[in-house]
């Protein structure tokens, strides 16, 4: 069997498994009472079931399972089957986090800890930022920062995942064009395992938008916005910045440019105004975007093409071909939405 055909399966397996279960969740979330009220800083006018996460999860473990169960993992070599392993277990620690948070409302230092905790055990298991490649100097060996940083990427994209998973289809939307985009960036600099991931998770987010999509019917909770952004802050740790290449390391950031932004730029405006980072508000883009005039759903759709448009920018940058032909035809049809959405928030 083709080695992409392992690809798609995992893909598909995830994308069928959030489809078929999700209303099965929504239903379970309904009765028993999980449900999250409207008020405050939230932006949803009625009660909504937040455990969506676990579907997402499922179809993500799943996929993989049956792609493994399928000999997927055959193609292979030991050491990168081990990573794959390495990235599910501390998907599900860091699912078990937001999980439990979604539940049982954990305080902001318990789950800071606890991510720290898992992130570092992920480290230990062979998903860790070794060294970088620097222009005009080579490869520098980071020998003990390797913990610290890959703890700080890691668990920062947990929290930057979860922070703009405010409007329905948002951080579902965004891990989907991001993940999609890892996965072809993967496939063509040879990173099989890492590409394995990033279809599965791929398809779980994109499936997932069928229910989570404005209006959306269930949330997916920070159990499933920590899965997420674990998954793709691995999958750019496994099958990029571990290529000896200074584009090569550049690329998961660029992916992920958006939420990055987003929570770098949240966090020094709270710094500046003397409030601790992790205090709640409404300085989002998504927030700023809706506060201009924009629609619900025209507010995802334009943050969707910013994330599109810094995807095609890697397309671009690994020097996939036609990736400059997608990054203009992508940066031509940002400029057409941002001016749409100029004119529209000047006409509010």
């Amino acid at each position: 069997m083709p080695p992409q055909i392992y690809h798609l399966i995992a893909f598909l397996v995830a994308a069928v498994v959030v489809l078929w279960t999700t209303p099965d969740v929504r239903n379970i979330g309904i009765k028993s009472g999980r449900v999250d009220q409207p008020g405050g800083r939230k932006v949803h006018q009625r009660p909504m079931v937040r455990l969506g996460g676990v579907s997402i999860f499922a179809g993500t473990i799943i996929s993989l399972l049956i792609v493994w169960w399928l000999g997927g993992f055959g193609i292979l070599p030991p050491e990168k089957e081990w990573q794959i392993w390495g990235v599910t277990l501390g998907g599900v620690g860091f699912f078990l986090i937001g999980l439990a948070d979604d539940l049982l409302n954990l305080s902001p230092l318990t789950r800071l800890v606890m991510q720290v905790i898992v992130a570092a055990g992920a480290w230990k298991a062979g998903v860790s930022i070794d060294f970088v490649t620097i222009p005009t100097v080579g490869i520098v060996h980071l020998e003990w920062l390797s913990l610290p940083i890959t703890v700080i990427w890691l668990v920062g994209m947990v929290n930057a995942i979860n922070w703009i998973d405010g409007l329905d289809g948002l951080a579902a939307g965004v891990s989907g064009i991001a993940g999609v985009v890892m996965l072809v960036v993967a496939l063509f600099m040879r990173q099989p395992a890492a590409a394995l991931i990033a279809a599965a998770l791929a398809g779980a987010s994109l499936g997932f938008l069928r229910y989570n999509f404005n209006p959306a019917q269930i949330f997916m909770g920070d159990g499933g916005a920590y899965f997420m952004g674990f998954t793709l802050a691995s999958v750019g740790v496994i099958g990029l910045v571990k290529i000896p290449a200074f584009t090569a390391v550049l690329l998961p950031y660029l992916i992920l440019a958006v939420p990055i932004v987003d929570m770098s730029a949240v966090i020094l405006v709270r710094l500046r105004h003397g409030k601790s980072p992790f205090s709640a508000d409404k300085r989002h883009l998504h927030h700023r975007l809706l506060q201009a005039g924009l629609s619900h759903r025209l507010t995802v759709l334009f943050i969707y093409s910013l994330t599109l448009w810094v995807g095609s920018l890697a397309l671009a940058i690994a020097g996939i071909p036609s990736g400059i032909a997608y990054a203009c035809a992508t940066t031509s049809l940002v400029s057409l939405i941002s001016w749409r959405v100029w004119k529209h928030a000047r006409q509010s």
